[in-house]
């Protein structure tokens, strides 16, 4: 039979943070046992022997220093203390069981969801086109999106917040894996009444005098164009940097500078986009996830549909190689 544990409250001085970590493991126990008000029934339920259970309330009622049962005869009752403790007790247990909720279906194959990451430039197009292709088999499966830099995706990637991104450049790094997908075009774009406008190619060498508005320095695409202008041999004159593609063909189209992008999915009105010739002028996409990882079935049904895609990653018309 329970036996209420002797308490000195005045002598306890451990703190809340202490008595919370002490007691965790216990709460289902002194949920069933106040829901039943009877050692003996609640340890049937809980499938644990009643001299255990009788000594874990024991225990208990030590840790946090206040009785919580009082013994009726062959039941027990909740003190006040007790029933104060069984509210935030029911709350605590109702917000684990939400949780353990959530990363189930989280992992399940039909409902699923996936941390998905890529680069702002593929935002408008590429990305909603993907993920509407992928939706027509698995409809249920859902998406947390996120748009950033190449470096800020791949750290995120690292720390376990993002489950695979789309990046460029392709990241030379050990602890990653990373799939080419695709290649996309980069183009001097300028001014509507600049100098260039009437040609269709040009050597970015051309453009060395010019002042350009580029990606702020971090982002994926900076460093490709800064790799672009050293081949080309200068250093580009910066005027503004920012971190969206198109508000940087905004500043193009007001006369503030030209830029090296890829090309928009609609033309930009009051800018004109010119295929470089010398250096070559690509970049390369690609998927990029951490290897040895543990996946979910949604991740990986996805990311075995990215990497199907290759070749026709930008361009959903073309068949996949």
């Amino acid at each position: 039979m329970y036996v209420s544990a002797r308490i000195d409250a005045v002598s306890y001085e451990a703190s809340s943070a202490d008595v919370s970590a002490s007691i965790a493991p216990l709460l289902v126990q002194f949920a069933t046992v106040a829901r039943e008000e009877h050692i003996t029934r609640a340890a049937a339920l809980l499938g644990i022997a009643q001299p255990t259970l009788s000594r874990t309330m024991a225990r208990l009622e030590a840790d946090v220093g206040v009785p919580l049962l009082a013994r009726t005869g062959r039941g027990v009752v909740l003190t006040r203390q007790g029933h104060t403790l069984l509210g935030y007790v029911e709350q605590a247990l109702g917000v684990l069981e939400r949780g353990l909720d959530e990363v189930i279906e989280d992992a399940g194959p039909v409902r699923g969801k996936v941390a998905f990451g890529f680069l702002h430039t593929m935002g408008p197009e590429a990305v909603p086109g993907l993920l509407r292709a992928f939706r027509v088999d698995h409809p249920g499966i859902r998406f947390q999106l996120v748009q950033a830099s190449a470096s800020a995706m791949l750290e995120r990637m690292r720390a376990g917040e993002l489950d695979l991104c789309l990046t460029a450049p392709l990241p030379d790094a050990p602890d990653l894996a990373v799939r080419a997908l695709d290649e996309q075009r980069m183009y001097l774009v300028v001014p509507t009444d600049h100098r260039l406008a009437t040609r269709r190619r040009v050597r970015l060498a051309e453009a060395a005098d010019e002042v350009f508005v580029c990606m702020e320095p971090g982002y994926g695409l900076r460093r490709i164009t800064d790799a672009l202008f050293a081949e080309a041999g200068f250093t580009p004159k910066v005027a503004f940097e920012g971190e969206e593609a198109e508000t940087l063909r905004g500043l193009v189209a007001a006369g503030l500078g030209v830029a090296l992008l890829p090309a928009p999915d609609s033309p930009r009105p009051g800018t004109v986009e010119l295929a470089v010739t010398a250096p070559r002028a690509f970049r390369t996409i690609g998927l990029a996830w951490v290897p040895g990882r543990p996946e979910t079935a949604p991740v990986r049904l996805f990311r075995e549909f990215v990497l199907g895609r290759r070749g026709s990653l930008l361009h959903p018309e073309k068949p996949a190689r």
